[in-house]
């Protein structure tokens, strides 16, 4: 790819990793490149292995998932594709040593280690190899990197990327103090900064020595699988030679062991001497540039973890004894622990000599003697005075110990608890203290364990609330009476604890009182109040209360008593207000008598009621067991409403009156004399229902009149079905009747009719009784069978229509007359059917599909058969049976003929008179057949001519048409030969020579002024618009000509295809005769057009450029002429136009640089030779060779300027002036490449050099530019002036903008800065502009000697610095006049 492709390349030289450009598979496959398609399927995976390239195609809608997996063979790819990153500096997806030292410390399996110890090995070998130099470099400073966040995941982005390769730094890194955020690899630490290699920092995450125990760990598992391979181990033990590696150090080569032997020798001398800050931290820093090596430089590991727990427990103790001596001296700082101190004299033996461990020692040991004390005391019961001289001790001491806290806790604590005892004492009104407050003091007291005097008095007072409780306790627990409670408060009212004993006493007293006084007021009147509901729940109220009390109480049983009363008292007054029942008012006079209350007023009224009720109740007994009249019935109901009580009778009473009502309002309907004859059904009353209510009277307990009526109505109905059922056993026998005939002779009809009119009687009559007997449908089915059958009858003497026919037959269905017995139905339904059948074959024209006549022939069979006899239809399907059978003669003795007897007109008689028939056969299918196949032949081809039709729609006229347009076509085809013809329009197909003709001057063709529109033909000379269009040089936009672009032709293929249909007509057809000629016709024509294209195809010289322009005009006038369409010819002609406008083109642009008007640029000629390219232009043709030449002479002289344009000033202004004036002279346009050269001849600066990739600075006054270096400024200024504007001085700069400090001092401190490759200083922007420049030059316009008409003496008078100076002024300008030259 990078063959094929070497400017991409040069280009963007990791061109691979962008995935933008694809190689044709056959170029690949051409250098040996493996080349594999698969299609994939849906559930299909491919699989693609390392380095190899794939790309795809979706076919349609996809949704597909890619997958990236690594086996443990990927390890070597990843590896090189990792260096291949690196190489082209691109940013990885994740780091490739910290894959391996991920996968290295996890678990795997035997398969893995064979690529795991490779690559492990590799990396192990690379990291040595950069180590070992950067320590031959000189950088010798090295730190572990810091630990991860995550170090469980891997490609977590956390690791530093070198900023020239953009790869992680796992492994190590390499950093500079000047810039502390950027890193580099080890391969590219020259490039991190320019500061020296001393300044430079390793960084690494893992030893060399680390990295050799991963390499031996995966080694030893693949020993464990094979057991002979034991080259790892001797490769990673060849590391001990690696100590002899050398460096030059103070004028002296020493190796790296030598080194590490001295420092372990200056180390150990430190850890013996007096601790010295200085001295270690210098070794610990000489170290680091041995800390990354492997396992030979464990010693100096060991060593280093050494002096630095030295260093850090040095440090400590002497921060504790600085801790201790500031605050002895009375400052205020923080005291030390006691259990630090201990921590750090804990070590045996002391890391370090550091003298002041003793004075530590001899602290501790003081803070340990006041522990104890303390210890003691507040084990022991102490007094007061004792703890507070040990806690002066402990505040006194220079060290915190733990149990001085404890020790003030205890003191504080004792305090507090004197002044509560002393506060409780002191205290003597009544219930003041609590008794909670009592015993915390006692508690807390005796947890203290410390010596008081208010001791004792606490407990006293604990003790007497103690028995105060007791006493309390056993009244409460006891069957207690108002009087104890009332000695015992009286005994502890002065006592000043309050016991919540005795002040629930209190509270059980004062509730009895208020509840006794509660019930003296209910039971004051409580027999004469009317609200004897709120009585009730005023004593339920009190009763509740008086049970729920602690303390005994007498007048509770009287609560009760006077309950019930006030209970008895409101049942009464309901009864006063509401009925009741009977049984409730007894029950409720006992219950007064039993509570002593039957002498008061209300129930004395109650008594009276209760007997009244008693007397009618005996009264509805006896009315309901005698069956009486509805009138005493109805003097009970209203007798009861004067009781108050609810009587148990009166219900039934009532049940029994409503009864009666109901079946009177139900017999109404059958007691109405009245019955219209037309009732409907649905209006009509059941008979069912008249004999329910019969049954239903004897079950009444009133005595009715209504009961006979209805017995009458009863008899009526039995006799009218006793008649209907005779008469429909008239009309069975009927049904039995054999002698049927034409109905008529035998009398038939006229029994149907009689017995029609009886039963329409008797369903008339049944129906004035106004019920719904189950006799009227089967008399109204009976008379509408008669009816069908009369109906059927009647057919026998006439043709029926089919309608009535069949309305008859779906009667039939209704009726269910198909299935019925009997002789006479059964023989009229048979009749009916074949009836049917006949009026079917005989309709058939119109409403059904024909039947065949052997169909015909055996309906005439089934008439012998039926006993019913229909003359008339049998005589019409007869003769229309042997009508038929003289059609089907006529039809063989057609196509017994000759084709060419055979007549269009014959065959389509014979086809309406078949159509007429009542019948289907061969024959008739034979004629439609081929009619058919006519028809549509004839109107696929009116399809393809559709356009030639016109107003008649013919299609002979429309082929006569396109037949005529032919040959006006080939007219044109023979005249171009040479062929003499008549006269014709070149527009149009009307042959008419009655209209004025216009002869073209060009082509001398004729044309209708009325076709072209044209009026001043006698004023001007004329040109037909194809010789317009061919001189002009345009492509036609359609292949059917300018003037006839809106016709549309018919299809010669399509045409072609209607001729050699291979089809057999049973008759001769005309216009397939005339169809064959037109087809050989467009044929010819086509040929005509194929010799002109195969003409133009073939030209290669200039001199045959008009003869192609005249046969390309004949093939597009003949074309336009003829009416029918060739795909493939319109296409050769199009193409054949489009290769003449090529070269007519090319032919006007070669002309005019002949004739020295214009010169074609090179970006026309390239245009116009690939267009000719793409229309297949040949390449020995006339004009495609000259745009090459030209190609050639302008590419090869732009290449030369554009190496010249560049080449810094290498080659002299002669020269650039002479290859300006080759390039004007050439016969190609290059006007970018010559404004280059001509910017190129500008020398600018005191170097006089054109303009280059260098940083330059233009004057504020002459606008002339300067190289920065050249003028030797430091720094670019804002606004420059140059010496040649100001004599006498030297890169002056402006000082109407001073510049603050920070900017003069910047070239002093400025950062160091990495080196960048492609780093270049934009150029300063012009002040002013060239013109303004040209116009401040001095001109000479009298002075001949100095014009220079070239462009050449141009450039050479602006390559002379002109003198733009207006700070110092000059009075004579003679003798500068060799410098001024006239600007052209």
């Amino acid at each position: 790819m990078r063959n094929c492709l070497p400017d991409l390349f040069d280009a963007q030289p990791d061109l691979l990793f962008q995935l933008v450009t694809m190689l044709n598979p056959s170029v690949l496959q051409g250098n040996g490149v493996p080349v594999y398609s698969v299609l994939q399927e849906p559930g299909n995976f491919v699989i693609t292995f390392p380095r190899s390239y794939h790309g795809g195609f979706n076919l349609g809608l996809n949704c597909a998932e890619a997958v990236n997996f690594a086996p443990a063979d990927w390890l070597p790819y990843g590896g090189s594709g990792a260096e291949l990153y690196q190489l082209y500096r691109k940013a990885a997806v994740l780091s490739h040593e910290e894959l391996l030292c991920a996968v290295a410390k996890s678990d795997w399996d035997s398969k893995v280690s064979a690529y795991l110890r490779k690559e492990l090995l590799r990396i192990y070998t690379k990291e040595r190899t950069w180590r070992e130099r950067l320590w031959k470099s000189g950088i010798t400073r090295s730190s572990p990197m810091s630990p991860r966040k995550s170090p469980e995941f891997v490609g977590t982005e956390e690791d530093p990327t070198c900023i020239i390769c953009k790869q992680y730094l796992y492994l190590s890194a390499v950093v500079c103090r000047c810039r502390p955020s950027s890193f580099v690899c080890l391969e590219h630490w020259e490039h991190l900064c320019e500061c020296k290699s001393r300044k430079l920092r390793l960084l690494y995450r893992h030893t060399l020595a680390e990295l050799a125990d991963l390499v031996l760990i995966v080694d030893k598992h693949a020993l464990e699988e094979v057991p002979q391979s034991d080259g790892l181990q001797r490769n990673i033990s060849c590391s001990n030679e690696l100590n002899a590696l050398k460096k030059k150090v103070k004028g002296a080569h020493v190796t790296r062991a030598q080194l590490a032997e001295q420092w372990l020798l200056r180390s150990c001398k430190t850890l013996q001497s007096p601790f010295s800050g200085d001295a270690y931290t210098n070794l610990l820093k000489e170290a680091e540039q041995f800390l990354w090596a492997g396992s030979e430089m464990d010693s100096v590991r060991d060593m280093v973890e050494n002096l630095t727990e030295a260093q850090k427990c040095a440090q400590r103790i002497r921060d504790c004894l600085s801790k201790i001596e500031n605050w002895s001296s009375g400052g205020d700082f923080e005291k030390v622990s006691l259990n630090r101190v201990k921590k750090l004299l804990s070590f045996d033996p002391v890391p370090c000599n550091e003298p002041g461990y003793l004075k530590l020692k001899d602290c501790a040991e003081e803070a340990s003697l006041l522990v104890q004390d303390i210890d003691a005391a507040l084990s022991t019961c102490s007094k007061i005075d004792e703890l507070e001289l040990l806690y002066s001790r402990a505040c006194s001491s220079p060290i915190q110990v733990k149990q001085s806290e404890k020790l003030s806790q205890k003191i504080s604590s004792v305090k507090v608890w004197i002044d509560s005892a002393r506060k409780v004492i002191s205290d003597k009104c009544p219930a003041a203290i609590e008794v909670d407050i009592l015993y915390k003091l006692k508690s807390e007291i005796l947890e203290l364990q410390v010596q008081v005097q208010e001791t004792e008095m606490i407990f006293d007072l604990v003790s007497l609330a103690e028995s105060c409780q007791d006493r309390c306790r056993s009244v409460l627990n006891g069957s207690v009476t108002l009087k104890d409670v009332e000695v015992l408060l009286q005994e502890m009212e002065s006592f000043s604890v309050n016991i919540p004993e005795l002040r629930l006493l209190k509270q059980y007293q004062i509730d009895v009182s208020l509840w006794i006084a509660r019930f003296n007021d209910i039971m004051t009147n409580v027999h004469q109040r009317e609200d004897q509901q709120n009585v009730i729940d005023e004593l339920n109220s009190i009763l509740e209360d008086g049970q729920s009390l602690k303390i005994q109480v007498d007048e509770l049983p009287l609560v009760k008593i006077e309950l019930k009363k006030a209970c008895c008292r409101e049942k009464a007054l309901k009864a006063c207000d509401t009925k009741m029942a009977l049984d409730f008012l007894q029950q409720l006079f006992a219950e007064a008598v039993v509570l002593q209350i039957e002498r008061e007023e209300i129930f004395l009224s109650l008594s009276r009621e209760l007997a009244g009720a008693l007397r009618w109740e005996e009264r509805a007994k006896d009315i309901l067991a005698r069956k009486a009249q509805m009138s005493e019935f109805e003097d009970l109901i209203r007798m009861s409403e004067d009781i108050v009580a609810i009587m148990p009778s009166l219900g039934d009473v009532k049940a029994a009156i409503s009864v009666a009502k109901s079946w009177l309002n139900n017999t109404k309907p059958f007691l109405e004399s009245d019955f219209s004859g037309s009732s409907t059904s649905c209006s009509l009353l059941k008979l069912g229902d008249l004999k329910e209510l019969i049954s239903q009277s004897r079950f009444l307990k009133i005595t009715l009149e209504q009961q006979s009526l209805l017995e009458k109505v009863l008899d009526k109905c039995t006799e009218w079905q006793h008649d209907a059922y005779s008469l429909l056993q008239d009309v069975e026998c009927l049904y039995g009747d054999t002698d049927i005939g034409d109905g008529r002779s035998n009398g038939l009809i006229s029994k149907i009719e009689h017995l029609v009119n009886l039963l329409e009687s008797a369903r008339k009559a049944g129906l004035s009784l106004g019920l719904d007997f189950p006799e009227i449908p089967k008399l109204q089915n009976a008379c509408s069978r008669l009816q069908w059958c009369n109906k059927v009858l009647s057919f026998c003497c006439l043709i029926p229509p089919y309608e009535d026919v069949e309305s008859l037959m779906d009667i039939a269905e209704h009726l269910s007359i198909m299935h019925s017995s009997g002789n006479l139905l059964s023989s009229l339904i048979f009749g009916a059917k074949w009836l049917k059948n006949v009026s079917e074959v005989i309709s058939a024209p119109v409403k059904f599909k024909a039947c065949k006549l052997t169909d015909a022939e055996e309906m005439l069979a089934e008439y012998q058969g039926i006993s019913i006899s229909f003359p008339m239809i049998v005589a019409q399907l007869t003769d229309a049976t042997c009508k038929y059978r003289l059609w089907q003669e006529q039809v063989h003795q057609f196509f017994s003929l000759e084709l060419g007897e055979r007549s269009w007109s014959q065959i389509m008689q014979l086809k309406e008179h078949g159509n007429a028939s009542f019948f289907t056969c061969a024959e008739l299918d034979m004629v439609l057949s081929e009619v058919e196949k006519v028809e549509k032949w004839k109107q696929r081809c009116m399809d393809a001519v559709a356009n030639f039709a016109g107003d008649e729609n013919s299609l002979l006229c429309a082929l006569h048409k396109i037949k005529e347009s032919l040959d006006r076509s080939l007219y044109v085809y023979e005249k171009s030969q040479g062929c003499e013809g008549v006269c014709l329009c070149m527009c149009c197909t009307n042959g008419s020579e009655d209209w004025d003709f216009l002869t073209c001057s060009t082509c001398k063709d004729s044309y209708h002024l009325q076709c072209i529109g044209y009026r001043n033909h006698a004023e001007e000379v004329y040109v037909c618009s194809y010789c317009e269009l061919l001189v002009g040089g345009s492509i036609p936009h359609n292949g059917g000509g300018v003037l006839r672009h809106n016709v549309k032709y018919s299809d010669l293929k399509l045409l072609s295809e209607l001729v050699s249909i291979d089809e057999n007509f049973c008759v001769r057809i005309e216009e397939r005769d005339i169809l064959q000629q037109i087809v050989d016709q467009a044929y010819a024509c086509k040929k005509c057009l194929t010799e002109i294209v195969d003409f133009e195809m073939h030209y290669y010289d200039k001199d045959q450029f008009s003869a192609v322009s005249i046969k390309l005009t004949t093939a597009l006038k003949a074309i336009g002429m003829a009416g029918v369409y060739d795909h493939q010819s319109y296409c050769d002609l199009e193409r054949a136009l489009a290769r003449y406008s090529w070269r007519f083109r090319v032919a006007r642009l070669l002309d005019a640089l002949e004739k020295g008007l214009e010169k074609p640029s090179i970006q026309q000629i390239q245009w116009h030779l690939k267009e000719g390219e793409a229309m297949n232009i040949l390449r020995e043709d006339h004009f495609r060779l000259k745009l090459s030449e030209l190609k050639d002479i302008g590419l090869q002289w732009a290449d030369c300027a554009k190496k010249v344009a560049a080449d810094s000033g290498a080659l002299g202004l002669d020269g650039v002036y002479e290859l300006i004036a080759e390039g004007e002279s050439l016969p190609v346009c290059l006007k970018k490449e010559l404004e280059l050269l001509r910017a190129r001849s500008m020398l600018h600066c005191i170097c006089r050099k054109p303009f280059d990739e260098r940083s330059m600075i233009a004057c504020g006054q002459c606008g002339e530019w300067y190289h920065i270096k050249c003028v030797k400024l430091v720094s670019p200024p804002k606004v420059y002036i140059c010496a040649a504007c100001m004599p006498g001085t030297k890169n002056l700069v402006s000082t109407l903008e001073p510049l603050d400090h920070e900017r003069s001092t910047y070239a002093k401190f400025v950062e160091p800065k990495t080196p960048s490759p492609r780093h270049t200083k934009p150029r300063i922007g012009l002040k002013k502009s060239e013109s303004s420049l040209s116009q401040k030059m001095l001109k000479i316009k009298n002075s001949s000697i100095f014009d220079h008409p070239s462009d050449i003496d141009c450039l050479w008078w602006r390559n002379r610095k002109p003198f733009r100076r207006a700070a110092k002024k000059r009075s004579e300008f003679d003798s500068l006049s060799s410098f001024f030259h006239r600007q052209q």
